[in-house]
């Protein structure tokens, strides 16, 4: 069960029916480390305010869901194959960063502005989910 965590794209990957504009895959790593520190950076300013001000509870909690969501989704779409269900977990991911920018804006309006790079990306991966499964479904 534990390489169902840690699968690597592969040769399962390389097979399938993709859009011309799926991005090539050395581009993933750049673009993810950048995202992550953007999402460290926000999470600091939203910490940094103090759990006991107005709305910093909330919105890590809301951070959490949609990080946990993030986390999911590479096993359940490498390592389980489940392109559908992987479709499922990036919407719900896609609608977790939307509420998360929304409760980081009543913290701090720069820590939501630094989560729009990201909101940007997983919009264009929700649509490389979505095309992929059609086409291979």
């Amino acid at each position: 069960m534990i390489g169902v965590f840690a699968q690597p794209p592969g040769e399962w990957y390389a097979k399938l029916n993709k859009p011309t504009w799926t991005p090539p895959p050395w581009v993933f790593g750049p673009i993810w480390t950048i995202l992550y520190a953007l999402m460290a950076t926000a999470l600091f300013l939203v910490v940094r305010k103090g759990t006991s001000s107005p709305g910093v509870a909330l919105a890590l909690c809301i951070f959490a869901a949609q990080l946990a969501l993030n986390t999911a989704w590479s096993p359940v779409f490498f390592g389980l194959h489940q392109i559908g269900l992987a479709l499922v977990v990036i919407v719900l991911m896609w609608l977790m960063i939307v509420m998360t920018i929304g409760v980081f804006w009543s913290v701090s309006d720069l820590a939501a502005m630094l989560l729009v790079p990201y909101l940007v990306w997983v919009t264009i991966a929700t649509a490389l989910n979505a095309s992929i499964w059609m086409r291979n479904s």
